[in-house]
């Protein structure tokens, strides 16, 4: 008797030891609370790695007492009490991941990457918890059902179905088995998609080139040597030059470097990453896993395939909408790049080359065609694009010009890396709309590409503004040297900045609506559509100015760069078709359809639609497409060209309706930015747009018309 009393008191004294010690780890760990910075933007002064893992942990549990408490309610199911309340619960969860995930893309680090690891099947499965609990998908299946009879807004109505549409999708509907066995299959993808991601930006640092005699960087401008030259000493490789790739099949590189043969050696480096050839890492057994792993779970839920699943909910509804649009633009397109490549080879003829023209070779020859066609010399153009200029008299003055927005850079706030820059932005009444964070250099502990998040989002309900970031990966200036940028990045700024307002300028009540929570062939819209300000001419004009001499860009070259900008546009555009159809065929497959081997697979799915010319290979091969096999885009990679075509029309629109104005601005931003995905996507087009979008200006865009 003695023995168990004394057992009793030591438990007691361990449990109550344990919830101190747990109640300290909450107090000491910044991700507990709120911040208390500018609206809410995280401390990364007092955020240390070991802080994710209890938060992580603490925030599953508190969501999971949150949703049991709705769920259990024993009041009748209302929107207030079921809709409403799921919309308030997980800040612990929601503050946690926002911080993380980014840094797992923009500033990783292997402690990062083994949390990343760990919490990946655990955030599955917490997931599954919830949108598998049968108590809480009936509340929301019998609001869902007499929704009519509720008097809703648009956008609560749209909230109701939206989150019955999100519970039906994870299996909310399925018989027990079959939801133990959704919940492997959602357990086992997260951890593939994680592995897939940690890979790949293993093998990008691995894949760079190493170059000894500098006699071989002949063509490549003084700057970009010396930033290769310092990136190589970084790796410990003094007086040596680090050629790094990106996350495209594609290297920037390639359009400038003279020697065939280093070209040739670039090129594979990205091309041929993720078979085995580094340390033994090899992406595609994890590839076929994933498709048919996908495609079990489709057919769980009553799809075809997993292309069907994903679509359902996008405005383009089928795969047989979204492929009609594609195939469409592939004849036009392969006439382009016929002409380009006969142009090509002629050039590669007078360099006394008699091959055919290989991959290694194109972008490089383009740009001599380019230059011959246009008399216009690259090296010559980027001086004028000096990225501090381009950020604040282009981008930042566009905004300010559309939509009356302005940006103040502050220097008080903690930043997760030093290259990072802060600012305020303010509306045209004065009164701050949010932050906006801008990550633009490259780094090893950054994955490739470019992309907008969020920190905090913005919502009525929560009383939260926005906390923005775009990050790219512009290869950083030597130090103390200008950073000279390219005009593809150049435009890649105006495309994230698209982004980037359309969560600044969000204007709605419920968080998981705000910003850029649309379709994912409607997130690109926004973002596309600001693209095609850097080549208007009042705006090139403003930021288009010499770091050395002050001189504005020459109108001869100005109209050179503006026409020079839609050359190469069959090449451009048959790559990315080509992505988005090995995308589609992969996501097209049943479960007993996958191949035994990723290679052959690609061959065939390439020819299929005589996309399979040597010298355009895809944008993406499979073993390093990480927009569909770590990312969001499986079976939504058309979701690109699909919000081309909006983009194109709305930008057509607003130059027929006097440009760049604060009163165009304004529609824009009345229509599509602020209302995020609180109404149908195609129908806040419409309401913008007055119609429905039509091709042609993307084919004219793009320099694809045959009409012209």
């Amino acid at each position: 008797m003695k023995t168990q009393s004394l057992f009793i008191i030591i438990l007691a004294v361990s449990m109550m030891l344990a919830a101190c010690s747990k109640s300290t780890d909450m107090n000491d760990n910044p991700l507990f609370s709120p911040s208390t910075l500018p609206f809410e933007t995280p401390d990364f002064d007092a955020i240390k790695v070991e802080h994710y893992r209890p938060a992580f942990e603490t925030g599953m549990e508190q969501e999971l007492k949150e949703m049991e408490a709705i769920a259990s309610n024993s009041e009748a199911p209302t929107f207030e009490n079921t809709i409403v309340a799921m919309e308030k619960i997980g800040e612990l969860l929601n503050r946690t991941r926002s911080v993380f995930y980014n840094l797992t893309s923009a500033h990783t680090n292997n402690e990062i990457q083994e949390i990343q690891k760990e919490m990946a099947p655990k955030l599955a499965a917490h997931s599954d918890n919830i949108l598998l609990n049968a108590d809480l998908y009936d509340r929301v299946k019998t609001l869902y059902n007499k929704r009519k009879e509720l008097d809703l807004t648009e956008a609560e109505l749209k909230l109701l179905e939206d989150t019955h549409r999100d519970f039906v999708r994870a299996g909310a509907q399925l018989s027990e088995d079959e939801k133990q066995r959704m919940r492997e299959i959602n357990e086992r993808l997260s951890t593939l998609t994680t592995q897939f991601q940690d890979n790949l930006l293993k093998i990008t640092k691995e894949r760079s080139v190493l170059v000894k005699d500098k006699a071989k960087l002949d063509g490549l401008s003084e700057d970009r040597i010396a930033a290769a030259k310092e990136a190589a000493a970084d790796r410990g490789k003094d007086n040596q030059y680090l050629l790094t790739i990106t996350n495209t099949t594609r290297v920037p590189t390639l359009k400038s470097l003279h020697n065939r043969e280093l070209r040739k050696r670039l090129w594979k480096a990205s091309a041929y990453r993720g078979v085995g050839q580094d340390e033994g890492i090899d992406n595609r057994p994890l590839i076929l896993e994933l498709v048919k792993l996908r495609a079990e779970r489709a057919e769980l839920l009553g799809y075809a395939n997993h292309a069907a699943y994903k679509l359902d909910p996008q405005t383009a509804k089928t795969p047989d909408a979204a492929l009609n649009m594609l195939t469409d633009l592939i004849p036009p397109v392969i006439d382009n790049t016929e002409k380009e490549a006969a142009a090509i080879e002629k050039m590669m003829r007078k360099d006394g080359i008699e091959e055919d023209v290989k991959p290694w070779d194109w972008n490089y020859y383009a740009e001599k065609v380019r230059q011959a066609k246009y008399n216009i010399d690259q090296s010559k153009v980027r001086p004028y694009f000096e990225l501090d200029r381009v950020l604040k008299d282009g981008v930042f003055f566009t905004m300010n010009k559309l939509f009356g927005i302005s940006f103040e850079e502050r220097t008080d706030l903690p930043v997760y890396h030093p290259d990072v820059r802060v600012f305020n932005v303010y509306d045209k009444d004065g009164e701050q709309l949010g932050l906006f964070y801008a990550d633009y250099f490259a780094r090893d502990s950054k994955r490739g590409g470019a992309w907008m998040n969020a920190y905090v989002s913005q919502s009525h309900l929560l009383d939260k503004k926005p906390v923005i970031v775009n990050v790219m990966n512009i290869p950083k200036p030597a130090e103390g040297e200008p950073a000279l940028i390219s005009f593809d990045n150049v435009t890649t700024m105006f495309h994230e900045m698209g982004h980037a307002v359309h969560g600044l300028l969000s204007d709605v009540k419920y968080p998981s609506q705000g910003g850029t929570s649309v379709p994912r062939d409607f997130v690109e819209f926004p973002s596309t559509f600001e693209e095609d300000w850097a080549i208007q001419p009042e705006v090139l004009e403003n930021y288009a100015v010499h770091y050395k001499t002050g001189a504005q860009i020459s109108q001869d070259l100005l109209d050179k760069v503006i026409e020079a900008s839609n050359f190469n546009q069959g090449f451009d555009t048959q790559e990315y078709l080509a992505a988005t159809m090995l995308d589609m065929e992969w996501h097209l497959l049943g479960t007993n359809d996958i191949p035994s081997e990723v290679q052959n697979f690609e061959q065939r799915a390439l020819a299929k639609y005589n996309l399979d010319t040597e010298a355009i290979p895809p944008r993406y091969k499979s073993p390093y497409f990480a927009h569909i096999f770590s990312g969001g885009y499986a079976a939504n990679y058309y979701a690109y060209i699909w919000s081309g075509v909006l983009a194109a029309d709305a930008f057509a629109y607003i130059q027929q309706e006097g440009g760049l104005t604060t009163e165009n601005g304004d529609r824009f931003r009345k229509y599509i930015l602020s209302q995020g995905g609180s109404n149908e996507a195609m129908e806040l087009y419409k309401k913008y747009r007055g119609q429905e979008p039509e091709v042609k200006h993307l084919l004219k865009r793009r320099g694809l018309d045959t009409d012209n």
